[in-house]
């Protein structure tokens, strides 16, 4: 018995001894956080505020880096080498939905390490100044009397912008014609040209082109009214019963990246996301810091994809 315990009062100590390690020997050498999208992107701008707060924490370089592609950027950093240096800060798609849409993904989203949520914020439904529409109520209307003319954009197959519309067309009983961009920017600026109907967008871009009368907003996907936009209902005051649309953004590692440094990392980006300056900086970007444990964020992401793979499945979505 004796033996036994003096085993596991050892497993304890190198335990122990390996998380201080991981705390205080990371990061030994600069950290890229590998974004997904253009810059100038909602995510580009947040993954950059928390990379320049974990340059100063760190004092080491920590590096945003855009990969834009399908699948480019959660792949590099799926096939990094788990040691904390190389991260993904991403929008739900390719950490989540991705893998109810592809069958021959080149990563496994399942295997990547969740570390906290950045931010969580609502998608607004921009329309073209145009569109002879100033509501929900007319929107469905219009889209009755034009079936399958009503456009709308997003950033790609998958993509929330693609399923808030999906969403929409079904608690709608509507048809509409989907029009993929490579990215929220040149989908926005198609809106703000006349070339697109219709966009579920982040209050981050929006919001400012709205103000600009460069754009319509006549609904908030978010299950409250937000303080920037008082005036515009909730997509639930506008007549479309249980829709929610928000955006969000993880940071996540490579997949068997140890816990004790998983853990780490979490803890250091969430003392950021919690600093009062920071949060000031994300409501400015009408965003909610998230500051998750890597628990909570994993039950988050399986949330997720037991809405948005609802939607999916009945709009029967798919690229393969």
């Amino acid at each position: 018995m004796r033996n036994l315990a003096s085993l596991a009062l050892t497993a304890v100590v190198v335990a122990w001894a390996g998380t201080v390690h991981a705390q205080s020997g990371y990061p030994s050498q600069p950290v890229r956080i590998i974004v997904p999208f253009p810059a100038g992107s909602t995510t580009d701008t947040l993954t950059r505020i928390v990379a320049d707060q974990l340059n100063r924490k760190w004092a080491v370089a920590v590096i945003v880096e855009n990969v834009p592609g399908l699948h480019l950027g959660a792949e590099r950093v799926a096939r990094a080498d788990p040691n904390g240096h190389t991260l993904l800060s991403s929008p739900p798609s390719p950490l989540t939905i991705n893998k109810l849409l592809y069958h021959d993904l080149p990563y496994d989203p399942d295997k990547l390490m969740p570390i906290t949520l950045l931010a969580t914020g609502p998608n607004v439904l921009a329309v073209r100044r145009e569109l002879p529409v100033n509501s929900v109520k007319e929107l469905v209307a219009y889209a009755k009397a034009n079936p399958g003319k009503l456009t709308y954009a997003s950033q790609g197959v998958g993509s929330t912008a693609q399923l808030s519309s999906a969403l929409l067309e079904q608690k709608a009983d509507i048809k509409m014609l989907h029009v993929p961009y490579r990215g929220a920017l040149p989908a926005l600026n198609d809106v703000i040209a006349g070339h697109v109907d219709m966009f579920f967008d982040t209050a981050t871009t929006s919001v400012p082109m709205f103000r600009g009368g460069q754009i319509k907003i006549i609904a908030v996907g978010s299950t409250k009214r937000i303080p920037a936009l008082a005036e515009v209902p909730t997509m639930e005051e506008a007549g479309i019963t249980d829709f929610r649309s928000i955006t969000w953004f993880a940071l996540a590692a490579p997949p068997a990246t140890p816990a004790a440094l998983i853990a780490k990392i979490n803890q250091d980006t969430v003392e950021i996301l919690k600093d009062p300056k920071v949060a000031d900086r994300l409501h400015m970007l009408q965003l909610d810091p998230g500051a998750t444990s890597p628990e909570e964020t994993a039950r988050f992401f399986a949330d997720e994809l037991k809405l948005w793979g609802k939607v999916i499945a009945q709009a029967h979505i798919s690229v393969q």
